[in-house]
C-alpha cells in the first residue's frame, strides 16, 4: 500500500484521526503531535458512540 499523505510505500498503515486517509506510521506519529489531535479523537469517539461508524473526520489541518 502507499500512504495517502506522503506517498511512501508501506506494509503497515493506520487510519487518520482527521480524515479517511490511510497513513504510514511516520505520518501517524506526525498527526499525534498536532495540537488538534486530541480534539479529533474526542469528536470521532463521540460519533462512534452515536452509531456513526463512517465518520468522515473533522478535516485535515492545513499545517499537516
Amino acid at each position: 500500500m502507499e500512504c495517502d499523505r506522503c506517498g511512501t510505500k508501506t506494509f503497515v498503515s493506520k487510519g487518520s484521526m482527521f480524515n479517511k486517509d490511510m497513513l504510514c506510521m511516520g505520518c501517524i506519529e506526525k498527526e499525534k503531535k498536532h495540537p488538534d489531535y486530541d480534539r479529533a479523537r474526542q469528536v470521532e469517539h463521540e460519533e462512534v458512540k452515536k452509531g456513526n461508524y463512517n465518520f468522515e473526520g473533522v478535516g485535515k489541518p492545513i499545517d499537516l
